[in-house]
């Protein structure tokens, strides 16, 4: 393998001299056309340049004079053949053009070639013989060359030839012949003009291979047959590897990344009986300099980020291996990583570097582990990970480009604070009259954690919003992230101290940081919207402001008052940014309105009994519910109210629908209240307590019509459906099937009017009635229809039932059994309905009414065909038959007068 790879360089510095002998013949050819065409004299001497030009492999390097020349005299004599005649040969197809096919191009050809356009892409397709010819034989030399100088050190170990010195030393010098002969090859003008075949370039092929070499007998002269020192060999392998980063400007940047591997894989490779810290950070810091200043040069992004990647990765190496740290070399790393982005990599005015993401993620990895790592955080790490992580924000706020650096740092400081919170078990517990949590902390916490939060927090703050106002007019983007930041990381520090610190049930310090953050936040949107253009725009960073305001009370009201009054208070704080739209247009105002609303929804779902089941009061009515739910209620109207005068949008719409659901709610859990001796728990309700929801649905229902016609709304329209539906479905669902006393053979109650048979059946037929009547021409007509349908069959259920309770009493289960003047009652009853059904329907002009009257005789006749006829006997029978009839030719000689009465009219 040796001699191989001496004879391909021979090869090679043999092929360069010959193709420089021949440059240098056409240079003084061309010399002498100049000369002739200048005096006018035959072009003798250029023809013959141009043949030994055609003679000359594609991969030669012409001199750029040369060239020109070249082109002008090939103008000149007519290259482009027009004075001589078409041949039947030229006029065949060439053949396709490669590195062994090659012809002169004339000056239209070569501008189409090089033309950025689509019409170009298939000339441009490389073939196959090119790609072999200039790329994988070249790639594959290249691997060839390294293996051998790998190889003879092998080979010579095994055969005993040399001495380990003699080895290493002829792996030196190989290594070092083929830098030499990369360099060589690069000064003598070589380069592939074959277009694709860029990533062929020699002389970078042949400097890799050197130095891949050179890394290996530097390191086997180390670790394997100890003739140097660690120092020796560290210092070696880390010359090589800046050397390589450095040969690569003029190499590119694929041997960068080679000297960059090797460079950043030396402290593993060089073992040392007394590790230093100091001295594999500064060698570190050393690298990541010159590798930044050489990708600054040349703008290679990637090597720049494999560079801080490479560092990151040993950083957290060291601290996850070292039982001791040195936080010093921390910090110093850390402030040599951020030196280079700042004011190295991301200097300059092009855009194309993007966000410095790596850096940012293994700072903020670093200073994680200091927050939370239990070894660490008794060290001392919390202070120097807050030190890290102003730093961070510092950057950030020196140079815009690093916005990922201020990501990075608030997304640490979250996840530190939260991590302090109880979250392997939670619970809590409103039994004993307080909110309790119960659980065991994630991390290990430091006492000194609420005074780095402070520290961090004013940072943030101060930071955040000077930021967002000194950018909001000319990029509002990075504006609001700056916003963003500046009020999410104080208050996930303010809520993660007060569970992690602090009182749970009520703690007044921290409550009057929040109303401190409240003010400050709101003071900040302030300041930034005057700076908006236009002003008091009310953009994206005055919204997450003005969000982190309503964060800041939502915690100040918990942290301040019991659970009754922060249902009542935060239901109430709805009123104030609605209020807000008088004077400022925000949009995030009204939305604000409705995360009140919604909030409260969240409360009252975890407890709906506002203050705790065993805490409220068992007086009915004027109890904790009647204010936790009404207050509310009435606070959502007046939103709605207010934000349909300014802003009208969909936040009027959500809080229209809040002051709804909430008015409904109060008045259903008053009747739950009311309806269970003061207990509100999961059982189920009633017969006589479905009927209060029923009634309140069908109540709403009609209220929200009559409120859509007054102010249209398309939450106030579909409101008044969907309550509509909704009693329809209780009624059929609960007061027909589930809570039929037919069927629960619950008591009706001894009163023979007013009892529950009244309040289940006849008043909901009477309200679905209404509503139906109200809502006719004023909603679509299934929904009026439905209604009428409803309270139909209620009032026939009502008149059912009320006859089985004259005979039956108070009890009316079906398993009570039926006598037979029961079972002609309902009979007469039904035909009685049937006609009083059919007379309000031509009165009411209704045709629902008219065909619910014609369903009620059907029943009836069918009743009376399959089972009186079987069940009654005597006279009853003879009644029910006779009254059928009557009835049946009375209704048809009705329908006659009022078919001639219509006939008559027209």
């Amino acid at each position: 393998m040796f001699e191989i790879g001496i004879i391909a360089i021979i090869v090679l510095f043999v092929v360069t001299t010959r193709q420089q002998k021949r440059i240098k013949r056409i240079e003084s050819d061309l010399a002498a056309v100049r000369e002739a065409l200048a005096g006018h004299a035959p072009v003798a001497a250029a023809a013959e340049s141009m043949a030994v030009a055609k003679e000359l492999p594609k991969g030669a390097d012409l001199p750029e004079g040369a060239v020109a020349q070249a082109a002008a005299v090939e103008n000149a004599t007519g290259g482009d053949k027009a004075s001589e005649p078409p041949t039947l040969e030229e006029d065949k197809a060439e053949p396709a053009v490669g590195p062994w096919n090659w012809r002169a191009r004339t000056p239209d050809e070569q501008a189409q070639e090089t033309a950025p356009s689509a019409a170009s892409a298939p000339a441009a397709r490389r073939d196959i013989e090119t790609a072999l010819g200039t790329r994988w034989a070249v790639w594959v030399g290249g691997i060839a060359l390294a293996l051998g100088g790998l190889f003879l050190v092998r080979y010579t170990i095994e055969s005993g030839i040399f001495g380990p010195g003699v080895r290493l030393t002829m792996a030196s010098i190989l290594g070092l012949v083929m830098v030499a002969g990369g360099e060589f090859i690069r000064r003598t003008g070589f380069k592939v003009p074959v277009q694709g075949a860029a990533g062929a370039y020699i002389p970078a092929i042949l400097t890799a291979a050197g130095a891949f070499t050179l890394f290996g007998a530097v390191y086997a002269a180390h670790g394997v047959h100890g003739f140097i020192g660690p120092g020796l060999a560290f210092g070696l392998l880390g010359i090589i590897g800046i050397a390589t980063i450095a040969a690569a400007l003029v190499h590119g940047q694929a041997l960068a990344g080679i000297g960059l591997l090797g460079a950043l894989a030396t402290p593993m490779l060089v073992s040392s009986q007394s590790p230093n810290a100091w001295a594999l950070f500064g060698y570190l810091a050393i690298l990541l300099a010159a590798t930044g200043a050489i990708a600054r040069i040349r703008r290679w992004a990637f090597l720049m980020v494999a560079a801080f990647v490479g560092t990151g990765l040993w950083t957290l190496l060291y601290m996850s291996q070292t039982p001791q740290l040195d936080f010093a070399v921390l910090l110093f790393i850390s402030a040599v990583t951020l030196a280079v982005l700042v004011f190295l990599w991301l200097t300059g005015d092009d855009n194309e570097k993007g966000t410095p993401v790596a850096p940012a993620l293994f700072l903020g990895l670093s200073a994680l582990a200091l927050f939370n790592a239990g070894d660490l955080v008794a060290q001392g790490g919390p202070a120097w990970a807050a030190v890290i992580l102003v730093a961070m924000v510092a950057a950030a706020l020196y140079r815009p480009r690093a916005v990922a650096l201020l990501y990075g740092a608030g997304v640490v400081t979250a996840l530190a604070y939260m991590f302090l919170m109880p979250l392997q078990s939670l619970w809590l517990d409103l039994s004993a009259g307080a909110l309790s949590v119960d659980g065991m902390t994630a991390v290990a916490a430091s006492g000194l954690m609420p005074r780095f939060g402070i520290l961090l927090g004013i940072v943030f703050i101060g930071t955040g919003f000077w930021s967002a106002r000194r950018l909001v007019a000319s990029s509002p983007v990075s504006a609001a992230s700056w916003a963003f930041w500046g009020v999410a990381a104080p208050l996930v520090i303010v809520l993660s101290t007060w569970v992690a610190f602090g009182n749970i049930d009520r703690d007044f310090i921290r409550a009057l940081i929040a109303l401190a953050l409240l003010i400050g936040f709101v003071a900040g949107a302030e300041w930034i919207a005057r700076a908006e253009q236009p002003p008091l725009a009310g953009g994206l960073a005055v919204s997450f402001a003005l969000i982190g305001a309503g964060v800041a009370a939502l915690l100040m009201i918990h942290m301040a008052f019991g659970s009754g009054m922060t249902t009542v208070l935060l239901g109430a704080a709805a009123i104030v940014p609605a209020h807000a739209t008088r004077w400022r247009t925000y949009p995030v105002l009204g939305w604000l309105s409705a995360g009140a609303a919604v909030a409260v929804l969240a409360r009252i779902g975890f407890d709906p009994t506002i203050v705790g089941a065993e805490f409220l009061s068992r007086t009915s009515v004027f109890n904790w519910l009647l204010p936790g739910y009404g207050v509310p209620a009435l606070a959502f109207g007046f939103a709605a109210w207010q934000l349909a005068r300014t802003t009208n949008g969909r936040p009027r719409l959500i809080m229209e629908a809040m002051a709804a659901l909430f008015a409904l709610l109060t008045l259903a859990m008053l009747v739950r209240h009311a309806m269970h001796s003061g207990v509100i728990d999961a059982g189920v309700p009633t017969l006589a307590e479905q009927a209060i929801y029923t009634l309140i649905a069908l109540g709403a229902g009609a209220i929200l019509v009559a409120l859509d016609m007054r102010s249209p709304s398309s939450v106030l329209r579909y409101g008044s459906m969907a309550a509509g539906v909704v009693s329809v479905l209780f009624i059929l669902g609960q007061h027909f099937v589930v809570l039929n006393p037919l069927f629960t053979d619950e008591a009706t109650g001894r009163i023979p009017v007013f009892n529950l048979l009244f309040l289940a059946y006849l008043l909901p037929a009477i309200a679905a009635g209404a509503l139906a009547l109200y809502a006719r021409d004023k909603r679509p007509h299934w929904y009026s229809a439905m209604l009428a349908v409803v309270a139909a069959l209620l009032l026939f259920a009502y008149a059912t039932l009320s006859v089985r309770r004259l005979f039956k009493g108070e009890f009316i289960a079906l398993w009570s059994g039926m006598e037979q003047l029961e079972t002609y009652s309902y009979s007469a009853l039904w035909l009685a309905m049937g006609v009083a059904l059919l007379a309000g329907g031509v009165w009411l002009r209704s045709q629902v009414l008219r065909i619910a009257s014609a369903a009620l005789i059907a029943v009836a006749v069918l009743k009376v065909f399959l089972f009186d006829m079987s069940e009654l006997e005597g006279v009853l029978r003879a009644l029910s038959f006779i009254g059928l009839g009557a009835v049946l030719i009375g209704i048809g000689l009705f329908y006659q007068r009022l078919l001639t009465r219509a006939a008559r009219a027209n």
